[in-house]
C-alpha cells in the first residue's frame, strides 16, 4: 500500500527491477551522510528511512499538534533528489496529507540540506499562503 502511494506521489517513469541497489555500499552511505545532516532535527521530527523497487525516501514527521510531513527522495537511476512537504489533517478516521511544497530536482546534498532548512523554517507554508492569495483574487 506505502510502496503504491509512493510511486503515485512522485510519478517516476520507470520501475527498475534490482533491489540491490538499496543494499549497495554508495546508497547506504549517502542516506547515512543525509541522516547525520538532519541529526540537528531529531528533537523536532521523527525520522524513517523506505527503500523502494526506484529508490529510497526519508520520511520526516514534524512532533507537533499540527504537523507537517517531509519526504525526501532519491532515485537510484537520477542524480538528483526530491522533497515534498503535507500538512497532516486528523479525521476521526485517518490521516489526510495536503501537499504544501514541492521541488523535484535538487543536484548536490547541500543544496538539499540548504532547501530542507528553508522547509523547516517556514518556506512551504509561505509558498501555500501565496498560492491560496493568488486563487481568492
Amino acid at each position: 500500500m506505502i510502496e503504491i502511494f509512493f510511486l503515485l506521489l512522485f510519478k517516476s517513469p520507470s520501475i527498475i527491477n534490482n533491489m540491490n541497489d538499496k543494499y549497495s555500499l554508495k546508497t547506504q552511505n549517502e542516506v547515512n551522510s543525509i541522516l547525520e545532516r538532519l541529526d540537528e532535527w531529531k528533537n523536532l521530527f521523527f525520522f524513517e528511512v523506505r527503500y523502494f523497487y526506484e529508490g529510497w525516501a526519508i520520511y520526516m514527521r514534524e512532533k507537533n499538534t499540527y504537523p507537517r510531513s517531509l519526504v525526501i527522495f532519491k532515485s537510484f537511476s537520477a542524480d538528483y533528489y526530491s522533497i515534498k512537504s503535507f500538512e497532516i489533517h486528523f479525521s476521526e478516521k485517518k490521516e489526510t496529507y495536503q501537499e504544501l511544497y514541492i521541488n523535484e530536482k535538487i543536484d548536490t546534498v547541500q543544496q538539499l540540506q540548504s532547501e530542507i532548512k528553508e522547509v523547516i523554517y517556514g518556506k512551504d507554508i509561505l509558498d501555500s499562503i501565496t498560492k491560496l492569495n493568488y486563487e481568492l483574487i
